[in-house]
């Protein structure tokens, strides 16, 4: 059995295999041990250990099991949402930190500086022609 703090360093590297994302990247989220404890909570402690013991595996030699769990930790990097059953977002920094967003080099929606209804407004210094 591992212990946490050993789950915990396998799981940036997992989450940097399955994403594409450095494990630099994801640790600077600050998401790392938020996500770790949503995975073990869902999947349940065997099915993510048996998860972190195939890391480097090729997807073909996974059971359907394996990979769906890996499909699910994706999905949560990617989105900040587990996806279920039920589908729940974890939390509205894990919306505002999903890869997805910096995948397409965009900031979530109603997460930038300008925030929630700022499209409404006229940006400051433009002009109408």
């Amino acid at each position: 059995m591992r212990t946490s703090t050993e789950e915990t360093d396998g799981f940036p590297e997992l989450s940097a295999q399955l994403t594409g994302f450095d494990d630099a990247y994801l640790r600077a989220t600050g998401l790392v041990e938020v996500y770790r404890a949503v995975a073990v909570e869902q999947l349940g402690t065997d099915l993510f250990e048996r998860l972190l013991g195939g890391q480097g595996r090729p997807a073909e030699e996974l059971n359907d099991d394996l990979l769906d769990a890996a499909r699910a930790v994706t999905f949560l990097w990617y989105t900040g949402s587990w996806p279920g059953p039920p589908p729940f977002v974890v939390s509205p920094a894990s919306y505002a930190q999903g890869l997805a967003w910096r995948a397409a080099g965009l900031a979530a929606p109603a997460t930038a500086p300008a925030g929630y209804g700022s499209w409404a407004e006229r940006p400051t210094g433009s002009e109408v022609r």
